[in-house]
């Protein structure tokens, strides 16, 4: 006998007894749509049948066809794929990939309102989550909206078209909201001299017989030398190897391979001696710090150099200072800082970058720094080399912030704290807990990092109120 349907009223039950969401239909066509404002994504926000949605490729004030792309229960996504009315400031992207390459998503606006966009969100983020406002906004620091990122990862894969013709290889960022790859012929992001390489790297990846087995090319840039690191999951057989070397001698290029086991395989092929480093200079400061192809590093070396100084003069180190520098990485702030103060120590979780940090240090004659490798996520306040307190503090987070932190640090009851940001929500969540603490947020300010990107690089200062 067959099974009957339930009631209604349990066929719209889940399996734990709660009411099912009733299913949404999906939005047909391509509906107008108005863009009031940007979101905390720097992404266009509008409302449809009551509804948040959010627009890719939209800017403030705009009239657009949009597609939908996604449906949830609270908020929609959609991209415009129309612009009826446009905004002044509208541009026609530099990249001929811009509509489809992931890589960027604001080349559509001009340089000046990117960076506007992305200070009011600063503001917001700390309004919203931390209840403050600045004492004083600093003005952004902005350069080149090209040719100003000097590492990048192309992603490498073979698609078999539909058609079933011959594979053909496809090398660039990922697509918008998509795991594909967007095939590109250029970037515009990058040094000119990188950019140039693309047409030459996907005919040597033709000709090569591991093709299949290569997942990535890295492209990283120093102020003298721009190096390759082509990550294989395959041992690369002779010919092939040959094949790259004979590329990166033709180009005048570093060739680093990173083999089939982990990180730590990554070898240097080419040239066959000399240092394993490219270089890039704090001139300012009189220094030069060395970085492996893989280390991180800021990508923008002239927003990095202005920053770099302007973190020196907010915190305002004076020759009597001890300095704390956390998240300190191969020592970006961390040698210029002891330009200026008695002593300074370094803290990094991962040991590889304090090992670069202390090179960076003995090649710039600087012998007034401790590096330190400790988890920054536990109480370090007991450490050995946190004795004695210090006069300052610099923090340079990832995204995730740095909560555990900032809780910790108050302890030392520094005059100022300086905290770069990569990520305002979490900025502004750990500046409540500073402003707690009795610090007050006397500036703020944001950093074109990374134009044409969605990223917004920031920097607060904290002083004891």
């Amino acid at each position: 006998m067959p099974a009957r349907k339930p009631p209604s009223f349990v066929r719209n039950r889940s399996a734990n007894g709660n009411k099912r969401p009733a299913k949404q239909k999906p939005v047909q066509g391509t509906p107008e749509l108005q863009i009031e404002r940007f979101s905390h994504e720097v992404r266009g926000i509008a409302r449809h049948q009551g509804k948040t949605v959010f627009v890719d490729n939209a800017l403030p004030g705009e009239k657009v066809r949009a597609r939908f792309t996604a449906q949830r229960a609270k908020f929609d996504e959609a991209v415009a794929v129309e612009i009826l009315e446009p905004s002044p400031e509208r541009l026609s992207p530099p990249c001929p990939h811009a509509e489809v390459c992931g890589g960027c998503a604001l080349q559509q606006m001009t340089p000046e309102a990117q960076i506007h966009a992305k200070q009011q969100i600063l503001l917001e983020q700390l309004q919203r989550f931390a209840k403050a406002t600045p004492e004083a906004i600093i003005p952004p620091l902005t350069g080149a909206p090209l040719g100003y990122r000097h590492k990048a990862r192309l992603g490498v894969r073979l698609v078999k078209p539909k058609s079933g013709s011959k594979p053909q290889l496809v090398l660039g960022f990922r697509e918008k909201s998509s795991n594909d790859l967007t095939d590109i012929e250029q970037c515009p992001v990058l040094p000119s001299a990188a950019s140039a390489l693309i047409p030459s790297l996907k005919k040597t990846l033709l000709q090569s017989a591991g093709r299949r087995a290569i997942g990535h090319i890295e492209i990283a840039a120093g102020d003298d030398h721009i190096a390759l690191v082509i990550r294989h999951l395959q041992p690369l057989s002779a010919e092939d190897l040959a094949r790259w070397s004979a590329f990166a001698r033709q180009h005048g290029l570093h060739l680093y391979l990173q083999g089939e086991s982990d990180d730590h395989s990554t070898r240097k092929v080419w040239p066959p001696s000399g240092p394993e480093r490219l270089s890039y200079a704090l001139p300012a400061f009189g220094l030069t710090l060395n970085f492996h192809p893989r280390d991180f590093i800021q990508v923008n070396f002239d927003i990095n150099r202005q920053m770099v100084s302007q973190a020196l003069a907010l915190l305002d180190v004076q020759p009597q200072d001890r300095v704390l520098d956390l998240f300190c990485g191969l020592g970006n702030f961390t040698l210029p800082l002891a330009t200026r103060a008695r002593e300074v120590v370094a803290v990094e979780g991962l040991m590889s970058l304090t090992r670069r940090g202390r090179e960076n240090a003995e090649a710039n004659g600087l012998h007034n720094i401790q590096f330190q490798a400790a988890d920054l996520n536990s109480d370090f306040t007991r450490s050995p080399w946190a004795r004695g307190g210090f006069d300052r503090i610099l923090l340079d987070p990832p995204r995730s912030g740095a909560l555990e932190v900032v809780r910790n640090i108050r302890h030392f009851d520094a005059s100022a704290i300086l905290y770069i940001s990569c990520n305002p929500a979490t900025l502004a969540r750990d500046a409540g807990e500073l402003l707690q603490a009795g610090y007050r947020l006397s500036k703020a300010g944001v950093m074109d990092m990374f134009p044409h990107t969605t990223h917004v690089e920031s920097i607060a200062l904290f002083e004891k109120a």
